[in-house]
């Protein structure tokens, strides 16, 4: 089986470790740079072109997409799946967990325990905004903010206000978010491949620090999920359509809350604290689908 990973680049921990497990497994590895490739439509069929080679006879790909290139790289993960190759995370499901507003809409449509959130066309000085998390503090947010960049906790509604205004200023989008005290500047960092949970992590920021994230040097613990935070986590996943995503949730006294499902997770974090193999369910994960598409494809031309 020949097994894609579409990674920018090849030395990150988590694509090498992919190749390492696709090779143990006995099939032929590629890393693809997805930003590298050339997606040609005629009227025979969608193509890819990698440095001046069509691309075929892969069985399937593991996308690697940085938030920053989501546009571009689902683009490729489509043209992909649009040649009838197997994808881990398929192209919708990978732009809706990016897109932060419309995860957290289908979140909250699902019933989904999250902080409680606003969004608003804002206006200069208006209060009613802050009305609907309730007492300060309150987070707030960058649309398009990743690894805890872009999030900033106001002490205070007028602190809430200034920081919105100058985002407005900047013609940038924020949403506001309820301050889950309790959680103590830490959150879960949950791992699911195909639809069971393989790993869980406690992630605790630096002292002083209310964002968790290891990039912003928080450090991070195996933990032993509840049932609840098991179930919502599989429930997040399943809302944004990911077979394999990263659940950031918080504990509170109301529950488990979910911040963030992430389509591409790191696996460095997470394997290093649970010493799990998580490299190798995703290929085996990769395998099952692999064939469940040729049987169906049997069926089809039956």
């Amino acid at each position: 089986m020949k097994i894609a990973v579409l990674s920018r680049n090849p030395n990150l921990y988590s694509t090498r470790r992919l190749i390492e497990s696709i090779e143990e497994r006995g099939h032929e590895s590629r890393v693809i740079d997805h930003l590298k490739c050339d997606l040609v439509m005629d009227g025979k069929g969608p193509s890819i072109y990698y440095n001046g080679e069509k691309l075929e006879d892969i069985d399937a790909i593991i996308p690697r997409i940085g938030a920053s290139v989501t546009y571009y790289g689902t683009a490729v993960v489509r043209q992909f799946e649009m040649q009838e190759v197997f994808s881990a995370v398929n192209s919708l499901a990978i732009t809706r967990s990016r897109d932060k507003l419309r995860s957290l809409q289908l979140l909250s449509r699902s019933g989904i325990g999250m902080p409680r959130t606003a969004f608003t066309n804002y206006s200069k000085g208006d209060k009613k905004v802050l009305s609907h998390i309730g007492q300060s503090p309150v987070v707030i947010k960058l649309l398009e903010g990743t690894q805890g960049l872009g999030v900033i906790l106001a002490e205070t509604d007028k602190a809430a206000i200034s920081v919105v205004e100058a985002f407005e200023s900047l013609k940038t989008r924020v949403i506001l978010q309820e301050f889950i005290e309790e959680a103590g500047g830490a959150d879960l960092r949950v791992f699911i491949v195909d639809d069971k949970v393989v790993g869980a992590m406690k992630r605790q920021g630096k002292e002083g620090e209310f964002r968790s994230n290891l990039h912003r040097g928080g450090t991070s613990t195996i933990i032993k999920l509840s049932r609840a935070e098991k179930s919502t986590a599989l429930k997040a996943a399943k809302a944004m359509g990911l077979a394999i995503a990263g659940v950031d949730m918080l504990q509170s006294k109301k529950g488990p809350l979910v911040l963030e499902v992430n389509s591409s997770p790191g696996l460095e974090g997470i394997e290093r604290a649970t010493q799990i193999d998580i490299a190798s369910n995703i290929i085996e994960y990769v395998e099952k689908g692999v064939e469940r598409k040729k049987n169906s494809n049997r069926k089809v031309k039956a």
